[in-house]
């Protein structure tokens, strides 16, 4: 059977490869997900948060219930592939961060759960929309997701390029950071570039900014807390010989909690402004919160271990994997009800799996999609043991 499980995974991942599409646009990719997992004999409920999808299993009496969740957006990347026959066909856009090979992985599991029924209780698989920007899964929520569909725990996973295939890592508490967003304009007077007395000049005032930034990390912060401060970009209005008027300075940070997220908004304006007007400029600072850190519940981080211990051995599982400063948009769900996000790894050579994430090379690893459908899997006869009473 697991020959032939391991076909039809890859044919569902290489499908949905060849057919990206970007958040709340997941139109074709939700119907196809949809028509699978009702072949399979699921209730499927579409159009949660937009384009989301919840399919429900149940088996035997059992009251507890358990989410599943794979993530279906692509990316605005052009794929760089020559030679490869399942490249994207939707010019600019790929699936450069695996989500094809997770939405194949949760339909593994559905099936598998499906045809050997040895769980009780409920399994809500939960295909969400928009994870690369941050808002699918409080769209999916203020749809009612949780409260047309409650579950006790959710799980997720996301693959790992430069990790062995078919390894799994994970911790108790946080493991991925919260992302949030800045955009400092400083706006200053523009000159002739021969004559800068003359002006008030921004990407002097800018520079400073940026190198002044750095010390809030190293100065303000306890140096027992975990956080990153990043600029992205630097635009200006200037041309070769004028000094410009104008200068954006966009980027993000990286934190695991709400206080260090405060300090670092709140030391960064005073920053910023306090700069601009020793130069007399003026300073206008946004800061907006994107993606809530990942941390997971510590109960529920043994049931993964164990899971993932009894699918890969004991050996291929790290139980306590250093916290990451990425973001994944599954730490909005992890802020409402508890559960666990788990590392796979998607190979560690850079012709099998190695190719980083968001890069246009990038590959999702058909060889480790039967361990993530049998992981799942193995979650639910977990979590949702027959024989027991659980209520």
């Amino acid at each position: 059977m697991e020959s032939t499980l391991q076909g039809q995974l890859k044919s569902w991942r290489q499908y949905l490869h060849q057919r990206p599409e970007t958040g709340f646009e997941e139109i074709h990719t939700a119907h196809y997900v949809a028509n699978i997992l009702e072949t399979l004999g699921l209730e499927v409920h579409r159009g949660i948060g937009g384009t989301g999808l919840v399919a429900n299993l149940t088996v035997g009496d059992g009251k507890r219930v358990i989410g599943v969740r794979a993530d279906m957006d692509a990316l605005n990347i052009a794929e760089q592939a020559p030679g490869r026959a399942h490249a994207s066909l939707n010019a600019g856009k790929m699936h450069a961060c695996g989500h094809d090979g997770h939405m194949s992985m949760v339909l593994g599991a559905a099936r598998l759960l499906a045809e050997q029924r040895d769980f009780d209780g409920t399994v809500r698989f939960i295909f969400q929309p928009a994870e690369e920007h941050g808002r699918g899964a409080k769209a999916m929520m203020a749809d009612g997701l949780f409260d047309r569909f409650p579950v006790d725990a959710i799980f997720g996973a996301h693959n790992m390029p430069g990790m062995p295939a078919g390894t799994f890592a994970t911790r108790a508490g946080g493991i991925m950071a919260s992302e949030d967003n800045f955009v400092i304009h400083i706006k200053g007077r523009g000159t002739h570039a021969a004559r800068p007395h003359m002006g008030a000049d921004p990407i002097v005032i800018a520079a400073q900014i940026v190198l002044a930034l750095q010390t809030i990390v190293s100065r303000n912060l306890d140096p027992s807390l975990q956080a990153v401060i990043s600029c992205t970009e630097f635009i200006t209005d200037g041309i070769r010989n004028v000094i410009p008027s104008n200068v954006i300075i966009k980027g993000d940070t990286r934190s695991y909690s709400k206080e260090v997220q405060a300090l670092l908004e709140t030391r960064m304006r005073e920053v910023s402004v306090g700069i601009c007007r020793t130069h007399g400029a003026e300073c206008s600072f946004e800061y907006t919160h994107e993606f809530a850190p990942t941390v997971n519940s510590e109960q529920f981080v043994e049931l993964a271990v164990s899971a993932a211990r009894n699918v890969a051995g004991d050996a291929a599982v790290d139980a306590n994997v250093q916290p990451m400063m990425i973001s994944e948009d599954f730490g909005a769900f992890l802020q409402v009800v508890p559960g666990n996000f788990i590392f796979i790894g998607n190979g560690d050579a850079p012709e099998r799996g190695g190719i980083p994430l968001h890069n246009a090379g990038y590959d999702f690893n058909d060889d480790i999609l039967m361990t993530g459908a049998r992981y799942f899997a193995e979650i639910a006869r977990l979590a949702l043991p027959v024989g027991t009473n659980r209520s």
